[in-house]
Order: C-alpha cells, then structure tokens, then sequence
C-alpha cells in the first residue's frame, strides 16, 4: 500500500512508489475477471485521481534536475500499464469468445432432423390464380358470411319461395331463416347494398350444398362470382371479359357459350372450354335480371351488368389433371407432394 507523501520527499521515495505501483498493477491486471474490472483498474491506476497521478503530484517537490527522472520512469510505467490492460482484456475477449463456442458449438455429424417446406395447396394456388386475372382486369376482392339469410341467398337474387334452388336435398338450413350459403352470390347483394354503382368485384368462398361425395360431388367446395355493374354493359362485355379470364387462365383455347336458364339472370349462358380435344364446361354466366336490380333500388333502365361463376375445384381438377375431387381434400402428402 502507498502511504500518503510527506511534506518533503526525495527522489529514492518516489523511486520507490513507481517500482511498488508497477508490481502491483501487473498483478492486479493479471486477477481482473472481466472488462469493468479492468475498467476500474485504469481508473484508480492512470485517472486524475489515480494513484500514478499522486506520485507525479509530488514530483514538484522535487529538485528541478531531479524531476526529468521521476517524469521519464511515470511515462514508462504508464504505457506498461496501458499495455497490460489492453493485453488483458483482449486475452478476456478471446476466453468469452472461445467459451461461446464452445458451448454453442454443433454437432455436424448428428443425424438431421428434415421438415420439408411448405406451400400453397393447390386450391388454394388456383383461387389465388383466378383473383390475379380479374384484379389485373380493374375488379376488386369482396366477401361476405358463410352462414347466410334466405333473404341473401335466395329471394334477393329472385329465387322465390317454392322455387328448385331451395330444396332441401341442395341446402343445409340452420334453422330460423338461416342457412349455409349454396354460393358467394349472395356477397354481390351485400355489395351493391353498400356500395352504388359502377361496381366490378369478384367473390371468392367457400360454399355447401348436400351433395352425396363422390369423383365430381363434395358437400363443401369453392366457387368463384364476378359482377360487373355500370351503364351501357351488354353482352359483349361479358362475352369478351369471360373469353379474356378463360384464355389467360387455360391458355389460348377455343371457348364456346351455350343459352342456358339462371334464376338470377337473364339472358343465361353456360361457358365451355375445348381442353385436350373435348368441350369441358367450366363456368356459367348471363346479365344481371332487371328483376334483381329493382329489388336493390337500383334503376335497370339505367345500369345494367354481367354476372359469372366458376367452380374452383373444377378448374383446379381440369388444370392439374386431377380425376376425383376427394383427392383435393385428402390430406394425403403423396398427392400433395406433386403441386
């Protein structure tokens, strides 16, 4: 321990502090256990209140031909000092770095443990194809409940009571007047109820009908509706935007129409694609009944609109080469694995 200087000291005693300091701070260095002991080291060995300091604060003391010596010998111990920390805390780093390796250290000759990486499920994929085509034609994505009223699924898109759509071999009913929607087409009275027009939305769900499951049926599928709704649409428009999605989605193939019946539309039309040399329908689609327009407060003498709809498991199954619709909600990786 340095004892507080005297009044008067002499060159040997300070001589002999610096040589006292120099052990002790090489051993106190080489003991510190991490990088805030060095710390505090540094300081109560080299700060202004330092204990090198003190000794060169006697130094004035001194007579002047005798301070020179003291001087050089307080610079030499200083970087010896400086020295010694900066050696001891690059020997602490390397210690903590080769214990962290150490310890986070791998076994490459471990058996592996392989999760293969996920992806989209082929439905999934298809509807997700679908929204892609019509959104890059100007329509936006709307939704609505799959547990719907009669009045959405059924009496507001003209579907009266008493009418085939509502037998109870197709619908499951929930009981009261609520029911599993039979199709998204009721989300396109919700959106006209909201929003005036012009509208051009699609509707992609899920949808139920009691069908007996078999290769073409399951009471749980997916379906696809396009509306389309401004002033001066005809025909035309349906025919070329429904040839255009057909096209971009199958490739450039020939596709037909054929005049067919759909409560809410009018005139109706079933949608054909020839795919691998045989006519394929797909879709089904017609102008919107002025009779559904009236029911919305919407003036048929002024807008008029087209209508469309498409089975996803159907395009999916045709796209794929898919023979049965069970093998879409099987689960059965060895069929998953292909897409």
């Amino acid at each position: 321990m340095i004892r507080t200087v005297s009044a008067t000291v002499s060159l040997q005693q300070l001589t002999d502090q610096l040589e006292c300091l120099e052990a002790e701070a090489a051993a106190t260095i080489a003991a510190a256990a991490d990088a805030a002991a060095l710390e505090d080291l540094r300081v109560g060995l080299l700060g202004k209140k330092g204990r090198l300091s003190g000794v060169l604060g006697a130094m004035g003391r001194l007579p002047g031909e005798e301070r020179p010596l003291v001087g050089q010998r307080a610079n030499v111990l200083k970087e010896q000092v400086q020295r010694l920390l900066s050696e001891r805390l690059e020997a602490l780093r390397s210690a903590a770095m080769a214990e962290r390796l150490e310890r986070e250290r791998l076994d490459v000759t471990a058996a592996c443990s392989y999760v293969p990486p996920g992806h989209r499920h082929p439905l999934q994929s298809t509807i997700e194809e679908i929204v892609d085509i019509f959104a890059g034609l100007g329509y936006r994505v709307s939704e609505g409940p799959e547990i719907e009223t009669d009045h959405y699924n059924f009496t507001a898109l003209n579907i009266p009571e008493h009418h085939p759509a509502r037998d109870m071999q197709d619908t499951f009913y929930l009981g009261g007047d609520r029911l599993l929607r039979t199709h998204t087409s009721p989300v396109q009275i919700r959106h006209l109820e909201a929003n005036p027009p012009p509208v051009r939305v699609i509707a992609p769900g899920r949808v139920y009908r009691r069908d007996a499951v078999d290769a073409t049926h399951s009471p749980v599928f997916h379906q696809v509706e396009v509306l389309a709704l401004d002033e001066g649409l005809d025909f035309s428009h349906l025919r070329g935007t429904v040839t255009t999605f057909l096209q971009r989605f199958f490739g450039d193939l020939p596709v037909r129409f054929r005049a067919s019946y759909f409560p809410f539309t009018e005139p109706s039309a079933e949608v054909d694609v020839q795919w691998r040399g045989r006519w394929l329908e797909v879709m089904g689609c017609g102008m919107v009944d002025p009779a559904v327009l009236e029911g919305l407060g919407i003036d048929p003498e002024r807008w008029s609109g087209f209508a469309a709809g498409l089975g996803v498991e159907r395009f999916c199954m045709v796209r794929h080469g898919i023979d049965d619709i069970r093998r879409l909600y099987s689960s059965d990786l060895r069929f998953l694995e292909q897409f």
